[in-house]
């Protein structure tokens, strides 16, 4: 079996399973063409090596590296032939950037701002009830957008097959449900030939670009300081500022932190239920929490 042949398998056994693998066919489809020109018909390391090292920067290389490790340790199961090739660029991913949590009054300031920035068209409504929604339910910026009027139904809001091909249902709080209804009804006769949730003043769904420049606008406008590690806020800090909230409600009994973690994990959309861990480590407050409970339980305390 030649190495490109080879590739198309190990993709089409993990896509049953529901992987969807497009950036990984395109790494390893050079790999195979890169090995093929070098004479080789099977994975050796130091043409691994060789192929990564061309890619720009050192994640770049780590991550191509990453996916031929991958698809060596599938092949070398059936055939040694195959090298496994050693990480030798580290780690694939950059470490997660430090959150912005913005406070309640500065949501707030947001959304009135928002709401009289620009001339007075829909414009004015649509970004305020935009970054209202973010705010009260935490979902993506990219699920926002992609929200069409099918999505809203009596028991809340449907976020169909989004970034990890699963759908959820986000119920909304009754003033929620009254903020978006006053959005609709000015909405539908804008632009009735779509049926995107939210509509730029073309009549066209928003773009993220424009969402983030009007975001960081009223952010300059609002002269918020600057986070941890020289932050600043963008649309993604209102779904870090909703998670944050949620797991401060949360009590320090072990059993409720559990259940609290799967739900929220499962709510906001996570593959794996360690990113919704990570926002203890990445929030200094809830850093606190943990270490005054480990204090409590090594002293003797309560568990």
């Amino acid at each position: 079996m030649s190495l490109l042949r080879a590739v198309q398998s190990y993709l089409s056994v993990r896509r049953a399973v529901g992987f969807s693998l497009d950036k990984t066919e395109r790494f390893l489809t050079r790999f195979a063409s890169f090995s093929k020109a070098k004479g080789y018909s099977y994975v050796d390391s130091e043409i691994a090596i060789e192929w990564a090292r061309r890619s720009p920067s050192r994640f770049q290389r780590a991550r191509s590296l990453g996916e031929v490790i991958r698809f060596a340790r599938y092949m070398r199961a059936e055939d040694p032939r195959h090298q496994t090739p050693p990480p030798v660029f580290g780690r694939e991913k950059p470490p997660r950037p430090t959150p912005y949590i913005l406070s309640d009054a500065q949501i707030r300031q947001i959304i009135r701002l928002a709401k009289q920035t620009g001339r007075n068209t829909l414009r004015r409504e649509t970004y305020s009830t935009l970054f209202a929604l973010l705010s009260c339910t935490g979902m993506r910026l990219s699920e926002a957008l992609g929200l069409r009027y099918g999505d809203i139904t009596r028991d809340g809001l449907v976020i169909r097959c989004t970034k990890f091909r699963k759908s959820r249902l986000l119920p909304l709080h009754p003033t929620a449900w009254d903020g978006l209804d006053r959005y609709l009804k000015q909405r539908r006769s804008f632009a009735p030939q779509s049926d995107y949730v939210f509509v730029s003043l073309a009549g066209k769904p928003l773009l993220r670009g424009d969402v983030d420049a009007a975001f960081r606008k009223l952010v300059v406008q609002l002269e918020f300081p600057r986070g941890r590690g020289q932050c600043r806020p963008t649309p993604h800090s209102l779904r870090h500022t909703f998670a944050v909230r949620a797991l401060r409600t949360c009590s320090d009994d072990r059993s409720h932190i559990t259940q609290h973690m799967l739900m929220l994990s499962t709510y906001l959309g996570h593959s794996k239920v360690y990113h919704t861990y990570w926002y203890l480590e990445a929030v200094p407050e809830l850093m606190q929490r943990i270490a005054r409970r480990c204090e409590s339980h090594f002293a003797g305390g309560s568990r």
